[in-house]
């Protein structure tokens, strides 16, 4: 995980000032941090963390999994989902237990999330409790916006962060990175904000609100029966107390469930407490990324989200038939396990690829992209047919079949570490790099902050039982139950993609496995 750098990279500070500092015993320094960051670019930490928990046998109905979100100012039930709004923030609720600021007096709330309760998946054979629980899940979804702006983020952003990958796997998680740069949006003003906007395809940041929080309910599940936990944080320095605008604040707990802490900046506990709460938030499995993770004593913000998934296959793969056999990666063949599985489906087939889908039990499903013979993934990003077929409604596909399909699979565990600043560059995202024209004044009216770091790690795992990432229910039309005329072996034995996608059409993971 090279890429968590140090926080201060960039920073252009007078030199005279930093050996000042350097020579100043520890009180002191602290005394003059407020003075750092009047005179020289002050930081704005952006810090994009997706996680999935790495074993599927703790997922029983009626049982919450472990690693859920914290309800932050304590648990309130769902608003009516005809009102559509959002639950609100608390920000005078102390910590709960296992929170930063209950273990770890360093992180003190300033804005409180409230999380939603969800209908638990019924343990027994109780049809009124299921009933309610169907309920409670199609209610939430009903909040998902018609008009997400994922689309067109994700055609812009695919080729540019999983494209070129050089033979490594890539793991992007498009609605985690749109929650981000949303709540980015919404501490930054003029050009900074608009450059947002542009990218994430929304009119106003009233109509970037509306769709994140929509977004939000809508694949937010915490049942037993399939785990979507998303989560936010803010991280403050408590130098500044004072210059945050507390109204920006409450709409990013209220609108982004979106957390936010105060505390030393640059100290271990304060950094203690961010990791814990990350380490909470993905289940422990990105804990390598976490433990690097430090923030300087000149960092202003962090903001960090985190997506952490898991659900099992409708029809499970039977361990019975696994198989070994070769794997075409990029640098020679390797040797991987193969899952294998006969079923009837839609086979569809796009410009240069084919794609079939595999079901989740509870809903949503796992896209398997493999690209033509002589056709790389890379090839197959930049021309858009990937993105396009991924965004497309695929009852109205024109070229699918219904067919029985052998489907051949390798067992992964794919993980990534991207940084995001040059690709968010070059898809327009430039002012709030740059401290001479970057505007932050929605979040404090101090002058000269950028962003210094955007980082966005993730991991995803395929087995027997089922898929971690992020994902939630999309039930295939098909095209009836008639008996197919023709076989397809749909063997995935050279670089492919996958794509995760919920029932109301968002993509939440998209990757590439050149290696297994």
């Amino acid at each position: 995980m090279e890429r968590y750098k140090k926080a201060n990279e960039g920073i252009h500070a007078p030199e005279e000032l930093k050996k000042k500092a350097a020579e100043e015993p520890p009180a002191a320094k602290r005394l003059h941090r407020a003075a750092w960051l009047g005179a020289a670019a002050a930081l704005l930490a952006v810090v994009l963390l997706v996680g999935v928990v790495p074993r599927l046998s703790g997922i029983q109905a009626g049982t919450s999994a472990p690693g859920s979100a914290p309800a932050l100012g304590g648990d309130a039930p769902m608003s009516s989902p005809a009102s559509g709004e959002a639950p609100g923030s608390d920000p005078s609720s102390p910590p709960q237990a296992g929170e930063p600021g209950a273990d770890l007096p360093a992180a003190v709330p300033l804005a409180a999330a409230v999380y939603p309760e969800t209908v638990p998946y019924p343990s027994s054979d109780d049809s009124a409790a299921y009933h309610a629980w169907e309920a409670d899940v199609r209610a939430r979804q009903a909040l998902a916006p018609a008009e997400d702006g994922l689309a067109p983020f994700c055609a812009a952003a695919l080729p540019e962060f999983l494209g070129n990958s050089g033979g490594e796997n890539r793991v992007f998680s498009p609605l985690n990175v749109y929650l981000a740069l949303s709540m980015l949006a919404e501490t930054a003003g003029g050009s900074s904000r608009q450059q947002l906007l542009d990218l994430l395809d929304a009119d106003s940041v009233e109509t970037l609100r509306q769709r994140a929080s929509g977004l939000w309910q809508a694949n937010y599940r915490d049942d037993g029966a399939e785990t979507s936990l998303l989560a936010a944080s803010l991280w403050l320095n408590d130098d500044l107390e004072g210059a945050y605008h507390q109204d920006t604040l409450d709409t990013l707990a209220k609108d982004y469930y979106a957390s936010a802490f105060s505390g030393e900046m640059g100290s271990e506990d304060y950094n203690k407490a961010l990791r814990g709460w990350i380490d909470d938030q993905t289940g422990g499995l990105l804990k390598d990324a976490s433990g690097k993770l430090a923030l300087d004593p000149e960092t202003v913000l962090a903001l960090v989200t985190t997506i952490h998934f898991k659900a099992r296959w409708t029809d499970e793969f039977s361990p019975e038939q696994n198989t070994e056999d070769l794997f075409h990666a990029p640098d020679g063949d390797v040797t991987a396990a193969y899952l294998h599985q006969t079923d009837t489906g839609s086979y569809y087939r796009g410009e240069g690829f084919g794609a079939v889908e595999k079901p989740f039990g509870e809903g949503g499903s796992m896209w398997l992209l493999l690209p033509d013979e002589g056709v790389s993934v890379d090839e197959l990003l930049a021309s858009g047919a990937a993105a396009e077929f991924l965004a497309a409604d695929k009852g109205d596909w024109p070229e699918q079949k219904f067919l029985q399909i052998d489907l051949s699979v390798p067992k992964f565990d794919v993980a990534s570490d991207l940084d995001l600043i040059e690709g968010l560059k070059a898809l327009g995202v430039t002012d709030v790099f740059d401290s001479a024209v970057s505007d932050f004044t929605p979040l404090t009216d101090l002058a000269g902050l950028f962003v210094s770091k955007a980082e966005h790690a993730a991991r995803v795992t395929l087995d027997e039982e089922g898929v971690e990432a992020a994902a939630f229910t999309f039930i295939s039309d098909k095209l009836g139950a008639f008996f197919p005329d023709e076989t397809i072996d749909f063997t995935l034995d050279r670089p492919f993609l996958f794509a995760i996608e919920s029932e109301t059409g968002q993509l939440l993971f998209v990757g590439v496995v050149n290696h297994p």
